[in-house]
């Protein structure tokens, strides 16, 4: 195969630099517009979280109206359905590993709510001993936030049972327990006396890191464009 000729050797590279280029400063807006929607996404978290506490028949009766409602406050009444409590494990707090505790509130109406009522750490002899928390038997008001589901850690795909586990699908634990669960939890706040801990995680919106990601993807557009003159028009330029 004949050698490339000086001339083809040179559109060559511009394509290349030119794709590069490209690539790069796309990624670097894609990154910005990211960082965009989480400012956003923070600003509608706030703005629900200042709204006057949702009554508690408004509560949303079917997924759509549910993602609607996350991050809104609520006050409910009802009783524990202490039977059907669940610890999920490996739930991390301030860097310790331990379980959320999650317990059915069973509502005036029937249905049921799951309440997502704290943190407690984990034992480090027994990892199956789970502390003795008091639930009422009698009615309780529950003061919380609106949230999803408790998040879904990796399981090898077993669903598991019993009173400890690692995950909890809403639907199957609905059938399970046959109670006519909403379809969102509630994470409890403030002190119920039962030496739960209730600081919450807050949403990880990682602004910062999207910028940061921008900054590298812009400045390697600016690298790929700065030797691209240098190597190809100023030195060409300076021999001549």
């Amino acid at each position: 195969m004949a050698r490339l000729s000086e001339r083809q050797r040179g559109w060559i590279v511009l394509v290349a630099a030119v794709f590069a280029v490209a690539v790069t400063a796309r990624l670097g807006w894609w990154q910005l517009d990211r960082a965009a929607q989480k400012i956003a996404l923070q600003a509608a978290i706030d703005a629900r979280a200042a709204e006057p506490p949702l009554p508690a028949d408004a509560l949303a009766r079917d997924a759509g109206a549910a993602v609607a409602q996350h991050h809104r406050r609520v006050h409910l009444g009802g009783r524990w359905s202490d039977a059907h409590s669940v610890w999920l494990e490996n739930r991390q707090l301030d860097g310790r590993p331990g379980f959320f505790l999650v317990t059915p509130l069973l509502l005036a109406d029937g249905s049921a709510v799951l309440v997502q009522r704290g943190w407690a750490p984990r034992d480090p002899r027994d990892r199956a001993r789970v502390p003795p928390i008091a639930t009422p038997g009698t009615p309780v008001e529950v003061h919380g936030r609106i949230a999803p589901p408790p998040d879904r850690l990796f399981d090898f795909g077993d669903p598991g049972r019993g009173s400890i586990r690692q995950n909890l699908d809403l639907d199957a634990y609905a059938r399970e327990t046959g109670l006519a669960l909403r379809p969102l939890s509630i994470k409890q706040l403030g002190d119920a006396g039962d030496g739960l801990l209730r600081h919450w995680p807050q949403v990880a919106l990682d602004v910062h890191k999207h910028y940061g990601y921008a900054f590298q993807w812009f400045a390697l557009c600016a690298l790929i464009t700065g030797l691209y003159v240098w190597f190809r028009i100023v030195q060409p330029r300076r021999r001549r």
